[in-house]
């Protein structure tokens, strides 16, 4: 493999941001989210959950490693 984990996921999240934000765009704008309650809640769900999913990664990555570790 040419690349490490750190670069493969960043990588990754480089093509699915764009890809989330537009989804994001779409469920704003399409009429679903009446009262601003609504909008508050979407964005109180939508950008920590793209941030634990981004950062959910690297924990990954961690418990990996030390898994590695453990059984050399």
């Amino acid at each position: 493999m040419k690349y490490n984990f750190k670069q493969l996921w960043n990588r990754a999240f480089l093509f699915v941001g764009p890809a989330w934000s537009l989804l994001v765009c779409m469920i704003w704008f399409s009429g679903q989210l009446v009262t601003i309650s609504d909008k508050i809640i979407f964005l109180c769900i939508v950008i920590p959950g793209f941030l634990v999913v981004y950062s959910s990664g690297y924990f990954i990555e961690g418990w990996h490693e030390k898994k590695k570790r453990e059984q050399s």
